[in-house]
C-alpha cells in the first residue's frame, strides 16, 4: 500500500511524550513527574458511591447520551455553588453535557464549532491535544505565546499580541486557566480584556477549566461569568483533576442550550457514551463539603512548596505556578553539559538513567518549539515522600 496509514495532518503528532517518557519511568524504576495524574485515589466515599452503582446495576448499560440527570443536575448545582454570586447558573436539562473527561469535551467542541479553515486562536504552551484536536476539525492553530519572565518567575500574557493574532479568519479562542504547563492564572483585569475582544471580534469561546479548584494565588473566575461571555462560551471542567480520579474519564460542558446541542452532536459519534456506573459515584462527589475543596488545594499547595524548593536548591530557575499539578523550570542554570546544551528534549530523555526521575519537555507544547527548549515540567501531584526523594535525587545528579 503506497498511501500513509495515518491522515497527514495527525501525523506530525506521532507517539506523545508522555508514552516514551512513562515507558522510560518502567523500564528505568524512576519517579515518574511527567505525568499529571496522582499517585494515590480520591475520597473512599466516591469510590463507594461507584461501587454501590455498580452492584445495584446503574449504569452498567448505555446511560442517557447528555449524562445521566443525577450528574447533570450536580453540575449545575456545582456552578450555581461556587460561581453562582458571579451569576452564573445553568440548566441542568439544556446547558449541561457529560463527556469521556475533558479530552472528549474538546475535541467535541471543536468538532462541531469549526469549519474547513476556521482559525483557533490559543495560548501557547498548550496541552498537546489542542493542536491535534483542532487537526482534526481541519482548523489552523494560531499560537499566543505566554512569555516567561525569570525575574518574576511566572508566565505572562501579552494582550496586544493576543489583539494582533485575530484575524476575519478567526472562529474562536481556546483557553486554559489555570494553565498547563506553566501554572498561570489569568486575572480579572486579563479575562475581562479576552471578553471584549471576543464580543467585538463576535468570536466563540472554548475554555478549559479542569483546575479550576486548584489555584493557591489569585482566583478561578470563568470567563463565561463576564459581560457578553455567557451566550459564546464553552466551559469544560471534568472529575478528574478535582477528585485524584483521572481513570475514570468523566467530564462536563456547560454552554448555552444551541451550544450544547452542537457539542453533543459532535460527541454522540465519537463515544456515544460512556463511564455509567462513575457518573453517579461523581454527582456525589460534587456535594462534597467546602472543606474538601478547600482541603485539597492547601494540601497541594503544600506540595508545590516542596518540589519548588527542592529543585530550585538543585540549581534549576523556577517558575512558581499559581495553580495546576506542574512547575516549569529552566534548565540552562544548571549548566551547559547536565543541561545537554539547554536542551529539554535530551535533558528529559537522559534524566531517568542519571537521577532516575522523568520529567516532560515543555516544547511539545509550542508551535514555536525555540521557545520551549530549555523548559522543563515536573508534576507534583505526589506524595510529599515521593516529591522529597525526587528533590534529593536531583540534588545529587546536580552537586556531582
Amino acid at each position: 500500500m503506497d498511501r500513509p496509514l495515518l491522515n497527514r495532518r495527525l501525523a506530525e503528532f506521532g507517539t506523545t511524550i508522555f508514552a516514551e517518557m512513562s515507558a522510560l519511568a518502567v523500564r528505568t524504576g524512576s519517579l515518574n513527574l511527567g505525568q499529571g495524574f496522582p499517585d494515590a485515589d480520591g475520597p473512599e466515599e466516591v469510590r463507594e458511591a461507584a461501587v454501590r452503582a455498580l452492584r445495584d446495576g446503574r449504569g452498567n448499560q448505555y446511560p442517557p447520551g447528555p449524562g445521566i440527570p443525577e450528574l447533570r443536575t450536580a453540575v449545575a448545582a456545582h456552578q450555581e455553588r461556587f460561581y453562582g454570586h458571579l451569576g452564573l447558573a445553568y440548566d441542568p436539562d439544556t446547558e449541561v453535557l457529560v463527556t469521556a473527561g475533558a479530552t472528549e469535551a474538546i475535541a467535541a467542541a471543536l468538532l462541531a464549532l469549526l469549519e474547513p479553515g476556521d482559525e483557533v486562536v490559543a495560548l501557547e504552551p498548550y496541552y498537546d491535544s489542542y493542536a491535534a484536536c483542532i487537526a482534526m476539525a481541519g482548523g489552523r492553530r494560531v499560537p499566543v505565546t505566554l512569555r516567561a519572565e525569570p525575574e518574576s518567575g511566572t508566565y505572562r500574557l501579552d494582550l496586544d499580541e493576543l489583539r494582533d493574532a485575530v484575524t476575519d479568519d478567526t472562529r474562536l479562542l481556546l483557553l486554559n486557566t489555570p494553565h498547563n504547563p506553566t501554572g498561570t492564572v489569568l486575572t480579572r483585569e486579563e479575562l475581562s480584556a479576552i471578553a471584549a475582544l471576543a464580543v467585538e471580534r463576535d468570536l466563540l469561546v472554548i475554555t478549559d477549566e479542569v483546575y479550576e479548584h486548584l489555584v493557591f494565588e489569585g482566583e478561578h473566575l470563568p470567563l463565561a461569568s463576564f459581560p457578553g461571555m455567557r451566550d459564546r462560551t464553552v466551559t469544560i471542567s471534568s472529575a478528574g483533576k478535582t477528585f485524584s480520579f483521572t481513570g475514570w474519564k468523566v467530564g462536563w460542558v456547560t454552554a448555552a442550550p444551541e451550544l450544547i446541542t452542537a457539542v453533543r452532536s459532535a460527541k454522540q459519534f465519537l463515544t456515544y457514551v460512556s463511564a455509567g456506573p462513575f457518573q453517579y459515584a461523581v454527582a456525589e462527589a460534587l456535594a462534597l463539603p467546602d472543606a474538601y475543596y478547600t482541603g485539597l488545594r492547601d494540601d497541594l499547595r503544600a506540595k508545590r512548596d516542596v518540589l519548588a524548593a527542592g529543585l530550585a536548591d538543585a540549581g534549576f530557575r523556577v517558575f512558581r505556578p499559581a495553580g495546576t499539578y506542574f512547575i516549569t523550570t529552566d534548565i540552562r542554570p544548571l549548566g551547559a553539559e547536565l543541561s545537554q546544551d539547554g536542551d529539554g528534549f535530551a535533558f528529559c530523555r537522559a534524566l531517568p538513567e542519571r537521577a532516575g526521575v522523568v520529567a516532560i519537555p515543555n516544547a511539545v507544547f509550542y508551535d514555536h518549539k525555540d521557545q520551549g527548549t530549555p523548559f522543563v515540567r515536573f508534576a507534583f501531584c505526589k506524595s510529599i515522600e515521593v516529591l522529597q526523594e525526587a528533590a534529593g535525587r536531583l540534588k545529587a545528579l546536580t552537586a556531582g
